[in-house]
Order: C-alpha cells, then sequence, then structure tokens
C-alpha cells in the first residue's frame, strides 16, 4: 500500500529471482519504498504442517537500498538483469523487466532522491 506522503512512479512487470526459480509479478517503484508482488499466490506450510497459499511480496525502502546495478547475460545480451542491493547486502535479482531502461532509470531517480 501507499502512504499519503509516498507518490507511486512506476508499475513493471518482471521476475523476481527466488531459490525455487523466478517468480512473475508486478515491480513497484515509489518515492519511500521499492516492492514487488507475485501475480499467483505459492504453496507455504504454516507451523501445524497446514498449506496456506500467500503471494509472495518484498517491500524495500528506498533509504535501505545500498545500490542498484545493471547486469546482462554475457551469451545473450538480450536477457538484461536489475540487481539490488540492500545495506544490509542482501541481493535481490530482477528479470524480463518491462521496458527496461525506463524501469531502471526511475529506479535510479527513486533511490538519488530519497
Amino acid at each position: 500500500s501507499v502512504s499519503e506522503e509516498e507518490t507511486l512512479l512506476r508499475v513493471s512487470h518482471c521476475y523476481l529471482s527466488t531459490t525455487s526459480g523466478p517468480l512473475a509479478g508486478l515491480l513497484y517503484i515509489s518515492t519511500e519504498k521499492v516492492a514487488f508482488c507475485s501475480e499467483r499466490s505459492i504453496k507455504v506450510f504454516n507451523q501445524k504442517g497446514q498449506m496456506c497459499r500467500i503471494r509472495y511480496k518484498v517491500s524495500i525502502p528506498l533509504k535501505k537500498i545500498k545500490c542498484v546495478n545493471e547486469s546482462r547475460n554475457i551469451e545473450k545480451p538480450t536477457q538484461k538483469y536489475i540487481n539490488i542491493v540492500t545495506v544490509d547486502n542482501f541481493d535481490f535479482w530482477l528479470m524480463g523487466v518491462f521496458n527496461y531502461h525506463k524501469t531502471f532509470k526511475y529506479l535510479e531517480q527513486a533511490i538519488s532522491q530519497a
């Protein structure tokens, strides 16, 4: 959700790399944070062993982002990636980003103005 003093700058379709494989979803860039929400729910198990379905969500305050990097597959240059590194050294890899260059530019601008 977006707070009153927060402005949504851009929404882009992309995939978030996870240990279970890429997850399709939407990347939200605002004046306060970068967030990802999966398109489909994923199966997880609670403490009682019961299966639940939830959407995979990531929310990173802009002030907690150390840097963003562009990357590409050397063997397949059309495969481009965005790497978000947090101040506590967590890496988030985005791939298949719709309007890659425009989205990266919005991401850089949002972080520089935070």
